[in-house]
């Protein structure tokens, strides 16, 4: 198959197959994304991330624990130290590269735990009814009621300090949202003529949840968690920054700037390097969302 003939092929109006379908609907939602110069900026920043993580032992200049006192708070680009050392002369351009895999670490963990869990509650919420809907939408809405840092402070409090426990309490504080828009999404759906159809075929509600509903409800949560990537970063960030997050020495970009307040009037980098760290990768996410948003919302031609 030559290139214009698979071209032609994947922007078809008339598939063939279900296959040939997907491949095609992807092919050109790609051909939008990429259309969109921003997400694409957005989207090679998290590449770079992930790279940079997964090559930090070969990237990284110096051991980002190694302690060097006699070149302690030494300015950016001193004796190979291109953003200088910290108050127990670490070198804090290693401790970034090695950051970003916590940081990872964490968006890993909580893009795969809150979601999960509010698309059960919202999709059951709205496919069930009645007194199911009103309580697990009130224990939503008291989830809700209480801003997301003060919520997972008093998580990490109860259940101790450390990146698993920070990582928890994250989660249990970001699933409402997803709720919200999977019910929202559900109550649309289920009164739908093909949801009747397939009722009247013999299907349960298992089924006609896990194989119709929750489909549909995948993009819209797909592009609220990545626009949400940025809210979760600074959580943790603000759990790291408090000493609940991530534990010394682990090199946490919280924890760093924490450590580096104490000299930002006098030695800036300490603190400045891993702020802007977290404000790239933020935008990042911020950027990503929105090209997913524009490609993946059935309403965003209306």
């Amino acid at each position: 198959m030559t290139e214009q003939t698979l071209k032609q092929w994947l922007l078809t109006d008339t598939p063939t197959s279900r296959r040939h379908a997907k491949i095609s609907a992807f092919y050109q939602g790609w051909l939008s994304f990429r259309s969109n110069t921003m997400a694409m900026i957005g989207l090679g920043i998290l590449v770079a991330l992930v790279f940079i993580a997964a090559a930090a032992p070969w990237l990284s200049p110096h051991n980002p624990f190694v302690q060097d006192l006699g070149n302690r708070l030494a300015p950016l680009g001193t004796e190979g130290h291109i953003f200088g050392t910290d108050s127990l002369g670490r070198d804090i351009l290693s401790r970034l590269i090695y950051g970003a895999r916590i940081t990872l670490y964490i968006v890993a963990l909580v893009a795969l735990i809150a979601p999960v869990a509010g698309l059960l509650v919202g999709t059951i919420s709205g496919y069930v009814g009645g007194w199911t809907d009103t309580i697990l939408m009130r224990i939503t809405d008291i989830f809700l009621a209480f801003p997301r840092l003060v919520l997972a402070l008093a998580f990490v409090a109860a259940l101790g300090a450390g990146i698993e426990n920070a990582v928890l309490a994250i989660s249990l504080t970001a699933w409402p949202p997803y709720a919200r828009i999977a019910r929202a999404e559900t109550l649309t759906i289920r009164s739908s003529d093909y949801i009747s159809a397939i009722k009247l075929q013999g299907a349960g509600p298992l089924r006609i949840i896990t194989k119709h509903i929750w489909p549909l409800c995948i993009s819209s949560l797909i592009v609220r968690v990545t626009l949400d990537m940025a809210g979760i970063i600074l959580a943790a960030a603000g759990l790291g920054f408090l000493g609940l997050g991530a534990q010394p020495p682990s090199p946490e970009w919280g924890a760093m700037i924490s450590e580096g307040r104490r000299f930002i009037l006098d030695h800036w980098w300490v603190a400045t390097m891993p702020g802007l760290a977290i404000f790239t990768v933020s935008l990042a996410f911020n950027l990503l969302g929105d090209g997913l948003r524009d490609v993946l919302d059935p309403k965003a031609g209306e």
